[in-house]
């Protein structure tokens, strides 16, 4: 089991699906399936809270894990479901997307005929296979002895050279976004910018680059919605 697992601070209730899905940059019904099932169909991640239904840290990064599988691989969901089964069940955690032995062997796992059987690698060729769709996914992810600790999301486009600019952790800012390595808002700096603020002499009042300051408006404009 995780040594994480019941890290308070990672798994308290902290977005709300509407926030979450716009972090992640996926469909709000696809958001509602994955943390609430449909039908006879169990949700895909136990959920932080559900009443009110509100995502934590770690399920954010499960949901953004998700995203890699079902929305950009386009595997199938009863292909998922089934794999994230058998993960559990073969790495003893609830939250196998985010489990360190994920990264080297999940990739493999998710075409297991059943216990005994030989894991079949899914990668069917093409520009980017599973594994390499998965590492870029992962790599936004830091993780520590503590658990999965800061996470960096895509601003524009979810490609491996996407700026590592914008972060959340829930140790900074209740897991608000900020700019990276600083307490510094997002929202503020884009409030800023909204009331006709030169971003120039916001990046010197603040202490940082013009490039982190266009980093921290563009993470907040209305475009996003549709950038994904």
């Amino acid at each position: 089991m995780n040594d994480w697992a019941k890290n308070r601070i990672l798994l308290a209730p902290a977005y709300s699906p509407a926030e979450a899905a716009r972090i992640l940059s996926v469909n709000y019904t696809t958001l509602m399936y994955w943390i609430a099932g449909r039908g006879h169909r169990k949700a895909l991640i136990e959920l932080a809270s559900h009443t009110p239904p509100e995502l934590s840290f770690v399920n954010l990064l499960e949901c953004h894990t998700l995203k890699a599988l079902t929305v950009r691989y386009r595997l199938r969901m009863a292909k998922v479901r089934n794999g994230l089964e058998f993960l559990k069940r073969s790495f003893n955690t609830d939250h196998p997307l985010l489990d360190r032995r994920f990264k080297t062997d999940g990739v493999d796992l998710f075409h297991q005929e059943s216990e005994e059987s030989v894991a079949v690698n899914l990668s069917r060729g093409g520009q980017l296979t599973l594994k390499s769709i998965i590492d870029i996914y992962l790599k936004r992810v830091v993780v520590s002895a503590e658990g999965p600790v800061k996470y960096y999301p895509f601003v524009y486009r979810e490609r491996a050279n996407e700026p590592m600019i914008i972060s959340m952790s829930p140790m900074i800012s209740s897991g608000r976004s900020v700019i990276d390595g600083t307490g510094i808002s997002t929202a503020v700096i884009a409030s800023r910018f909204a009331a006709r603020e030169d971003p120039k002499s916001l990046a010197d009042e603040y202490g940082r680059t013009e490039e982190e300051i266009w980093e921290a408006i563009r993470w907040e404009g209305e475009y996003r919605k549709s950038a994904a």
